[in-house]
């Protein structure tokens, strides 16, 4: 394949040379060529020096450039360069820049910073860049992904834990039930968390549910339905739904359960940045 790309390369070149230079000779100089177009005839001269040398010095820029950087397969050009590397060059000088305003803000209780406006304003490009897609402009969360602006912290609300969230990132699974509880088990234990939440239901169906709650749902979720941060399990007794809150969506979770992954920041960001955007995100629930 790297044969065939720098021969491809080369002879491209090579070609639009021949074509250049075959149309500076021609047969009948001054002459036309016998061809009118709208009442315009064409003359059969040489193109001009200066339109000819101009696309020769592209031709030899292309050849220079070609051999500079990687342009030819698997050669990595005399110039060594790589996008990598100048990734690393940008993120260099930047640290050299910005380290030492990363380093004061790291330094600062978390709860102090989420007052400072100039490391919020940083706080919120580290989120945009980071956290946005999932999570949303605003924080608001998605379908599937948690809100960051309420009272609903699966995993902690303390400092420690919103930067070990950020830093180790978060894996939370529920097993599906639909091959254990059956479809008529599944329906009876929605019914019965929904009844948790506060929301009207079939009393038949919720007490029915209730038995299977105890004995496959309470070791993660509590007798009481609070859940339990250790381990991400939510609190149903509220009305703050993950995967929504309808009878159909309790159901489809119940059945097919779920994996919700965050990934882990702590080799993408520095522990400073962490500590910034952690600040951010613990701003976004008090400004709620």
């Amino acid at each position: 394949m790297s044969v065939f790309v720098v021969a491809g390369t080369l002879l491209s070149l090579a070609a639009c040379f021949l074509l250049l230079h075959l149309n500076r000779h021609v047969r009948k100089p001054g002459q036309t060529t016998g061809h009118s177009y709208d009442g315009i005839e064409e003359y059969d001269n040489p193109l001009p020096a200066w339109w000819y040398w101009s696309f020769v010095l592209t031709i030899i820029y292309a050849l220079g450039y070609l051999a500079y950087y990687p342009g030819l397969g698997n050669f990595k050009g005399l110039g060594n360069w790589s996008q990598v590397s100048q990734l690393e060059k940008e993120q260099k000088l930047a640290e050299e820049k910005y380290g030492s305003i990363f380093s004061a803000y790291g330094a600062m209780p978390l709860d102090e910073l989420a007052e400072n406006s100039k490391a919020m304003k940083m706080g919120r490009r580290l989120y945009a860049n980071n956290c946005s897609a999932c999570h949303g402009a605003t924080g608001t969360g998605s379908f599937g992904f948690p809100n960051l602006t309420d009272e609903e912290w699966m995993w902690g609300e303390t400092n420690e834990d919103i930067v070990t969230t950020i830093t180790h990132g978060r894996n939370a699974a529920m097993i599906a039930w639909k091959d254990i509880l059956q479809p008529q088990g599944v329906v009876e234990v929605a019914e019965y968390v929904s009844r948790m939440a506060g929301q009207e239901v079939d009393e038949e169906l919720a007490s029915k549910g209730k038995a299977h709650y105890q004995t496959y749902c309470v070791v993660c979720h509590g007798a009481n339905g609070k859940g339990q941060k250790s381990f991400g399990a939510p609190d149903l007794t509220n009305e703050v739904w993950l995967y929504g809150d309808s009878r159909l969506r309790i159901q489809d979770v119940i059945s097919n359960g779920r994996n919700g992954v965050m990934p882990a920041f702590k080799n993408k960001l520095s522990g400073d940045k962490i500590h910034i955007m952690a600040a951010y995100v613990k701003s976004l629930r008090r400004d709620s």
